[in-house]
């Protein structure tokens, strides 16, 4: 039995100046949960405010002050899509707005027909936040709520079992339950109160549960990795494309002595095609030939029709090209321009040239007899394509990337923070492996380790665990996303039956 929250109370006619100012410092609360500020546990009261101004109000209202939260938290967390020209800023800020205000919208037209929980509420906001990760064009996971607690052992154990956005539906609830026993004792309302505290204490002994009883991966050996980081320059996106880096990355592989199981050459790290060009095949196998060592790299090869892929290509310790994994999910007006003719006024879309053809299956690799899982970059934002790769097989993954056009900002610290929880969704060990920075381990419990800095020429080398296993998410994948829209579908078909039970003030 699930608490009720207090009732609504009558409905306000006006929108409140108080309750606007509250919600752009919960908005901003909130993004600072995020990396680089990393205030992590703060969100679980963060959103306090935001559910305290949609008590009472209108829908349209209620959509309003869930839009302006949005706009201030997610103006917080990603200012550095500033880099692709404000231009990309406004609609992407605003898109990623609109799924807090329906939440906003749902929650307060409920209330007004007597419906009030803030396990429906989680359930809303799990609901828009999935929409939000998968739509539109091809969606934008990147500050799920969730992703604010990687740092929090007991949260990624939560994310083994239900992913990022159970974690999320947690956040959620358990500020509705504060709010709730905050209201409630304030108004002495004894049963509320002890229903609030009821639900705080069922969510916090189900979450130490969840951390307790753990699911251990089966470990099936470990590989020597190095991965080579060789961007020291932080240089603006037009000069990107013309910057030299594949004599950087093979000044750092000579500094390499001994046996490897595995040297990643990190996205965008070599300037050629390594199949269109010999000399620079030959640099690679006799890498590969000196340490006895698979070697994986990346690099812009031929697609069809003329267009280009972003791909990954594994070779082998006798020099063999063992395969190629071109990337599936592209960056939106980053690798790719939709609608680039109707757009072509806006002069932003000249740093993007060219349009990427996307990949068409995942690959599998074989390194020292293990199967090994890659994704390219803005891929590890998306848990399901990771899961995909381990339900294929994968005892460890890759995540190459290039995170140089962002500069300093938060962005390389908000990607690691994304592939920790990849790392404990899926119990498997994570090697970020960045061009520029920030590059780690990642241990399958989603800690990492032997992290870099940005903008410096280094050397990640450990021994990395394989494991075989499925978690609870791997097994049954995205389970809170559908439960929640049975929740959120169920509580509509009632509120259709009902009468409005409150008045405009």
């Amino acid at each position: 039995m699930t608490p009720a929250a207090p009732a609504a109370g009558p409905a306000r006619s006006r929108v409140s100046a108080w309750r606007l100012a509250a919600v752009v410092g919960a908005g901003i609360a909130t993004g600072l949960c995020f990396a680089p500020v990393d205030l992590g546990p703060l969100v679980l009261v963060a959103l306090v405010p935001l559910l305290w101004s949609w008590r009472g109000a209108r829908p349209a209202h209620a959509a309003l002050y869930g839009f302006v939260f949005g706009v201030a938290a997610y103006g917080v967390v990603i200012p550095w899509i500033r880099y692709f020209g404000y231009v990309a800023v406004v609609p992407l800020v605003a898109v990623m707005a609109a799924a807090i205000a329906v939440v906003g919208a749902l929650v307060a037209a409920y209330a007004r027909r007597g419906i009030a929980s803030p396990f429906l509420t989680a359930a809303a906001w799990v609901l828009l936040e999935a929409l939000r990760g998968r739509w539109p064009l091809g969606g934008f996971p990147w500050a799920d709520l969730g992703v604010a607690l990687h740092g929090v052992p007991a949260a990624r154990a939560l994310a083994s079992v239900g992913g990022t956005l159970l974690v999320s539906f947690v956040v959620v609830a358990v500020n509705g339950l504060v709010l709730d026993l905050v209201l409630a004792l304030r108004s002495h309302t004894g049963r509320a109160a002890a229903l609030a505290a009821l639900g705080l204490a069922g969510v916090m002994a189900a979450t130490v549960l969840t951390d307790v009883t753990r699911f251990e991966p089966t470990n099936t050996g470990h590989l020597r990795v190095a991965m080579l980081q060789g961007d020291d320059e932080q240089l603006p996106l037009a000069q990107q494309t013309d910057q030299p880096l594949t004599d950087k990355h093979f000044a750092l592989a000579d500094r390499l002595r001994g046996h490897y199981d595995l040297i990643v050459f990190p996205e965008s790290s070599l300037d050629t095609d390594p199949q269109q060009d010999p000399t620079l095949r030959a640099r690679l196998t006799d890498l590969a030939a000196r340490h006895d060592s698979f070697v994986l790299v990346n690099a812009r090869t031929p697609g069809t029709d003329g267009e280009s892929r972003n791909t990954n290509l594994m070779y082998t310790p006798g020099g063999g090209l063992q395969g190629v994994y071109s990337k599936q999910h592209l960056v939106p007006f980053g690798e790719y321009v939709p609608w680039r003719d109707q757009l072509s006024f806006l002069p932003e879309l000249r740093q993007v040239p060219y349009d990427f053809q996307p990949g068409d299956s995942r690959k599998m690799f074989r390194v020292a007899g293990h199967p090994l899982g890659s994704v390219i970059c803005f891929e590890s934002a998306f848990g399901p394509l990771v899961r995909d790769n381990v339900r294929d097989g994968a005892e460890a993954i890759v995540v190459s990337t290039n995170n140089r056009s962002y500069q300093r900002s938060g962005n390389s610290e908000q990607h690691l923070a994304l592939g920790q929880m990849r790392a404990a969704e899926t119990g498997r060990a994570v090697l970020q492996a960045s061009v520029s920075g920030i590059s780690a381990v990642i241990d399958p419990d989603g800690s990492e380790h032997d992290r870099t800095k940005l903008f410096e020429s280094a050397i990640v080398t450990a021994s990395v665990p394989t494991s075989t296993g499925d978690t609870f998410y791997v097994r049954f994948g995205d389970w809170v996303v559908l439960l929640s829209a049975l929740a959120v579908v169920g509580a509509t078909v009632v509120a259709i039956r009902r009468p409005v039970t409150t008045r405009a003030a």
